[in-house]
């Protein structure tokens, strides 16, 4: 296992701690250090994260979406999810503080253990 893999095994570990609101979003220097945990992933305006992923057709594609739709079911961490053929993208923030949140960064390492396994 790389550093690289390691440390997003680390965030994929952690809980997703649901935000009540009323904390700040995650500043540049917050959000760079998680970022570098991730692979692929790409933080738009401060905001949120996005990656696409990518798989042989429609049904594989799809497969992915249902087993994050689990997750964020029993997470209580909602991302927006794209769908078309052969492709997924996600998109992920913390809605009630218009912003980043650690957990946006473990609910993403989680998704990406979704793909690989």
């Amino acid at each position: 296992m790389t550093t690289d893999n390691a440390a997003a095994s680390g965030l994929a570990d952690q809980e997703c701690i649901p935000c009540k609101g009323g904390v700040p979003p995650l500043e540049a220097g917050q959000i760079a250090p998680l970022l570098e945990q991730l692979q692929g992933w790409q933080v738009v305006e401060q905001h949120h994260l996005t990656k696409d992923y990518t798989f042989p057709d429609f049904a594989e594609a799809l497969a992915f979406v249902n087993r994050v739709g689990e997750l964020a079911e029993t997470v209580g961490h909602h991302p927006d999810i794209f769908l078309a053929w052969g492709k997924v993208r996600m998109d992920i923030w913390t809605h009630k503080i218009k912003g980043l949140s650690e957990s946006d960064f473990v609910f993403s390492a989680k998704a990406d253990r979704l793909f690989t396994s």
